[in-house]
């Protein structure tokens, strides 16, 4: 009885668990059993379809069918062929085959090209991810901003048949939706946008303003180009075959009318103006249409709008509908303001925990005095924060119309809140301060001086304190141009006499991290002899021992060839030693400019090809320097931990030394600066390969600290004959890589308790 009791003790929390598996199984087998024996589903039938009314082609689906789901490539290595190293896509959007949303294509002429089509540009293409502008004229100037495809044939219906043809070889693979207008269309970029996330794509649409053919089917109608119209990718799919047979079969005068009648005899799809509960709303305009005195509520719901007979009236349209989304966003936060407020009153909090503004994050609250964000000062026209580190610089550019901004705004809301009581002027901003929180935004605090004026005409002076804070808005993903790690980097070493004691270890590093592993890179050499060396190299010369050094690498790793120049020079500059290495390369060469301390890894070249994008931007890596042992451990063993590497150093922002940047983009911005400067190359002394990006090109310049590129402590030769500011930059960096605060006053202190004793 007592074992059944311990029995029954032990057995007790199981003991749900085995009933619930119990009575589960139970359940299965008995709807099992209710179930009809033999019953199957019917093929090709969809969830919530009628009986009898499946679709014949889901039953077999065609070509122009697609299941859109991820597609998982299984890796196959053939045994027979030699490995090769599998370079898979970058997003995974590339590898599952998901394609863009949305691809525009405006249909232009000879006449209006420089006119409407720069109209449309201006006002919507930048709220589309893609539009190009087709026309029949070939060999037409284009205007800044523009993408144009050029036919050769100005036919009305040779252009449609062109064009469709083109966005099917060229995009017919990479976008769900194709959306087709002409330059007198004004469009609601923003609703048409919104319009196809509500559709489908998994069906054939052709969407617009359904037109009647002349004479034709009562049934059939087509969509009439000067409203546009939407394509769905599965359409355009279908499409393509017959587009040769329309061509040479249907007979018509306007291309829209010939494409609906192609969609129609081919595909048996009609245009039609609503779809899923989606409405495409027209308007037609009349001649002389004012459109800030249209109160139509057909008009103010219009997607598109149509004829525009010039750029004036597409400009006029373009800041009415914007005046008119910009006043319907107004109001929208304004009832999610008031929501917010009637919600807060019922939460545990109640309107103690509604923050200001309402819908804004709260302020960012430190956690130590560490964490705290400083105000910054500044009036009207100086600022006592400078970027430069300077306690005092002048308002200017950007800055300075900032601070105008936000005066205007605060007089606005002042007025707006007390007229028609009081009317505020500003006399003089006395205090001003702002602050960036990353949880909102930028915030400012104004103490202004006023003068308030009655509705009688008495006007009093009053200092007044106001807040405001500029939100952070939706958040951007930039566009940047595609880029892969297969790229082939070329390194560049320069050498003086100063630095052969570090190019053994250098060499160690390559061959170790890019030899031993085949990465795709290479290396040359830049010997920098002084003249008086130059002289005697007959006799010796100085980077022997380096050239031996190579010559040992060449044999260890036959396939491998190391070249190097030389160079004989007083002053090294930079920019003069790249002029030699890019003239002996490729346009398409992306350079690594490395220093004798660098350490060179894969993960370092990886990120030099991701960063670095041809006609687009360069990157210059902050390295990580460690400090000088002596000072940080004084004796003691060193730290040996991967995870703390990078605590007794710092990052260099003084050395300029390492950067990434493509042939094509140097020789461009050389160009420029040698029209600049003309004969005058001692100016080139003055300069390095960054100064040259950064005011003779415009390329973005990456700047950002790395922490794959460590270099070892090692005190630098600075060059006095280089200009003051490269010799000023390089004693900083010598000094400040010494230690830091803690360890510098750890060694003084010691050094002066030595001598007191």
């Amino acid at each position: 009885a007592m074992r059944a009791a311990a029995l029954l003790a032990a057995l007790r929390p199981v003991l749900p668990l085995v009933l619930g598996l119990s009575l589960g199984c139970s359940l299965s087998l008995l709807r099992a059993a209710w179930g009809r024996p033999g019953a199957e589903p019917c093929a090709g039938a969809r969830p919530g379809a009628l009986p009898g009314r499946a679709r014949p082609e889901a039953a077999a689906p065609g070509p122009g069918h697609e299941e859109f789901r991820p597609r998982i490539v299984p890796y196959y290595r053939d045994p027979n062929k030699p490995y090769k190293k599998v370079l898979r896509t970058r997003y995974i959007q590339t590898e599952l085959g998901f394609h863009e949303r949305l691809f525009v294509a405006v249909l232009t002429s000879k006449a209006t090209l420089n006119t409407l089509a720069v109209a449309v540009n201006k006002t919507v293409a930048h709220h589309f991810p893609r539009l190009l502008y087709f026309t029949g004229l070939r060999g037409a100037k284009v205007p800044h901003g523009m993408v144009l495809v050029a036919h050769g044939d100005e036919r009305p219906i040779w252009l449609m048949y062109q064009t469709v043809r083109y966005i099917h070889q060229h995009f017919g693979s990479d976008y769900d939706w194709f959306y087709i207008m002409q330059d007198d269309t004004y469009a609601q970029a923003e609703q048409v946008k919104a319009l196809v996330t509500h559709l489908s794509i998994n069906q054939d649409v052709y969407l617009g303003r359904a037109e009647e053919f002349i004479g034709g089917d009562e049934q059939a109608r087509y969509c009439h180009g000067g409203f546009g119209y939407l394509i769905s990718r599965s359409l355009l799919l279908k499409l393509h075959p017959h587009l040769d047979s329309c061509r040479n079969e249907i007979l018509s005068v306007r291309p829209d009318e010939w494409l609906g009648r192609c969609i129609i005899d081919f595909l048996g799809i009609t245009c039609v103006s609503q779809l899923q509960g989606q409405h495409y709303h027209t308007y037609e305009l009349a001649k002389n249409t004012e459109p800030e005195k249209e109160e139509e509520e057909e008009f103010q719901a219009a997607l598109a709008v149509h004829p525009v007979s010039d750029m004036t009236l597409m400009y006029r349209l373009h800041k009415h509908f914007s005046r008119i989304q910009l006043d319907r966003t107004y109001q929208e936060i304004q009832d999610l303001q008031m929501q917010i407020r009637n919600l807060t009153a019922l939460t545990p909090a109640g309107e103690a925990g509604l923050t200001w503004p309402v819908g804004i994050n709260a302020p960012f609250l430190p956690k130590s005095r560490f964490e705290v964000i400083s105000w910054d000062y500044f009036t009207e026209q100086h600022l006592f924060s400078c970027p430069d580190g300077s306690p005092k610089c002048e308002l200017s550019g950007a800055s300075k119309a900032d601070v105008s901004e936000i005066i205007e705004s605060a007089l606005e809301q002042l007025n707006s809140r007390y007229q028609p009581l009081l009317r505020f002027s500003k006399r003089q901003l006395l205090n001003g301060y702002q602050r960036f929180d990353p949880t909102r935004g930028m915030e400012y605090t104004l103490d202004l001086l006023l003068e308030a004026v009655t509705q009688k005409g008495h006007s009093h002076v009053l200092a007044k304190r106001v807040s405001l804070v500029r939100p952070l808005s939706k958040v951007e993903i930039i566009p940047m141009p595609y880029v892969t790690e297969a790229t082939q980097v070329q390194l560049v070493l320069p050498l003086t006499v100063q630095d052969l004691d570090f190019v053994g270890n250098f060499l160690d590093m390559f061959a170790m991290n890019t030899l031993d592993t085949h990465d795709n890179a290479l290396l040359t050499l830049l010997f920098i002899y002084h003249p008086y060396d130059a002289q005697r190299v007959s006799q010796v010369d100085v980077f022997a021992g380096v050239k031996a050094m190579v010559g040992e690498l060449e044999k260890r790793y036959a396939e491998v060839k190391i070249p190097w120049i030389s160079v004989k020079t007083e002053v090294p500059s930079q920019v003069k030693l790249m002029d030699i290495v890019s003239k002996k390369h490729p346009v398409d060469t992306l350079f690594f400019l490395a220093s004798v301390w660098t350490e060179i890894n894969m993960e370092f070249l990886n990120r030099c090809r991701m960063n670095t994008i041809s006609n687009w931007q360069v990157f210059f890596p902050v390295h990580f320097q460690e400090f000088n042992p002596a000072l940080v451990y004084r004796g003691e063993q060193t730290a040996s931990s991967g995870t703390d590497f990078l605590r007794d150093g710092h990052f260099d922002r003084h050395s300029f030394a390492e950067a990434c940047f493509y042939n094509s983009d140097y020789m461009t911005a050389r160009t420029k600066l040698a029209a600049d400067i003309l004969d005058r190359d001692e100016v080139l002394e003055s300069m390095e390969v960054f100064d040259v990006f950064l005011h003779y090109s415009g390329l973005h310049l990456f700047r950002a600290v790395e922490p794959g590129l460590v270099q070892k402590y090692a005190l630098r030769s600075c060059n006095p004959r280089l200009s003051e500011e490269l010799y000023h930059r390089c004693v900083l960096s010598n000094l400040e890589g010494l230690a830091s605060r803690s360890h510098l006053a750890m060694a003084l202190f010691e050094q002066e308790q030595a001598n007191s004793t």
